[in-house]
């Protein structure tokens, strides 16, 4: 997608910046595997982008020994959102986190920017990077008010969080890069530094399509995984049959032999954030309750959100239908009745497990002065998925 002319000027100061098109070398997906959790089918690409109108872009920032984080983007429509709002809610599974601009997102149950995903000490330079490219698009320029959506985990354990360079930067390559399609996963934009489980963790997404009995909805999921636990997949501990897992000093004898480097995966802490997009017309209430079935897709992981785990769902819905103008006096809007929305919630907690196995099984080993942080091993993955008879 090419730059507008509005950042043709800021190519220069990019140099430390990655573009987040240009896919890393992938280890495989979950699906290509084998592991595809669930009953429903995903869309095209098995990405959030399968929601129509929705584009993600990256920028990822690795720079000399110690800069390794990035942004992530996620924009709801080609439109402008401040102007055409989107349906929009929040759910909180643990709340140890920094999410800017959710206070009136809650009140007023509508998103007005895209959705970024950053570092936990960059999300104030991030949301006004935010701001002033809402600001500086056509007919804004009367506009005095703006609530950027900002989320974050930690990455400070790769990165060195408390310098915060090229944030601002990043932000604008992010949004001029987003674009439907297939979307890059793992270590890279805001999952470039993060870590899940004491592996290399990353961006993950995944969707799925309801069949036409169900309303023919598509639901799209995407993660940025920097969270610990007891590592599960399709049931299956990996973690503990790994021998990596959450607590493991307080339940295996003393002299127990375990894997280097895993010392940060010990209670379990850190961070996920995970955004969904569905066409489904929803206003925030359905919305908020298909936030709380992600968190069970969350689970189904490992994880138990960890009193220093920052747990959030962010949702919205693209539906033209359910969007309320601005300036309307009275609202005229459809949504989904209760009873329509169990294959949602089904949906969902699939997409969301998926997507977190993705963003496992997609990253890349990242270095840094701090450490090196591996991915997880897909070969052994893969022979205990067969040991357990998951996969053939």
């Amino acid at each position: 997608m090419r730059l507008p002319l509005l950042f043709a000027s800021l190519c220069a100061v990019l140099c430390a910046v990655v573009p987040g098109p240009a896919s890393l070398d992938a280890q495989t997906r979950a699906r290509a595997l084998g592991l595809a959790p669930g009953i429903f089918a995903p869309g095209r690409h098995n990405a959030i982008t399968d929601v129509a109108g929705v584009r993600v872009g990256h920028a990822t920032i690795s720079e000399g020994d110690s800069l390794r984080t990035g942004v992530t983007a996620i924009v709801p429509h080609g439109g402008d959102l401040y102007r055409d709002r989107v349906p929009a809610a929040l759910h909180v599974g643990n709340g140890f986190g920094k999410l800017l601009g959710v206070t009136q997102l809650r009140e007023l149950g509508e998103l007005e920017t895209p959705i970024l995903l950053t570092c936990t000490l960059c999300i104030w330079q991030a949301g006004d990077a935010l701001a002033q490219y809402m600001l500086q698009l056509p007919g804004n320029a009367a506009v005095r008010s703006i609530n950027p959506v900002v989320g974050e985990t930690n990455d400070g354990q790769l990165n060195a969080t408390r310098q915060r360079p090229g944030i601002a930067a990043a932000v604008r390559q992010a949004l001029a890069a987003a674009d439907s399609g297939p979307v890059a996963e793992g270590s890279v934009g805001a999952g470039h530094g993060t870590v899940m489980f004491g592996w290399k963790g990353g961006i993950g997404t995944a969707s799925r399509k309801l069949p036409a009995s169900q309303g023919g909805y598509t639901v799209g999921v995407l993660v940025q995984g920097n969270y610990g636990g007891v590592l599960q997949m399709a049931g299956v501990p990996v973690g503990q049959l790994l021998g990596r897992y959450a607590f493991q000093r307080d339940v295996e004898p003393a002299g127990a032999r375990r894997p280097p480097g895993d010392a940060g995966a010990e209670r379990g802490d850190g961070s996920c954030m995970i955004v969904i997009a569905t066409d489904a017309p929803l206003l925030a209430r359905n919305l908020e309750r298909l936030g709380a079935r992600a968190i069970m897709g969350l689970a189904r992981t490992g994880s138990s959100a960890s009193n220093g785990s920052g747990d959030y769902v962010l949702a919205f819905s693209t539906a033209s239908r359910a969007r309320r103008a601005a300036d309307a006096a009275v609202a005229s809007v459809d949504e989904l009745g209760n009873e329509q929305m169990s294959a949602l919630f089904q949906a969902v907690t699939e997409a969301t497990e998926e997507a977190l196995y993705d963003a496992l099984l997609t990253a890349t080993p990242v270095s840094s002065r701090a450490g090196r942080v591996n991915p997880l091993p897909v070969d052994s993955v893969r022979a205990l998925l067969r040991e357990h008879r998951v996969i053939r």
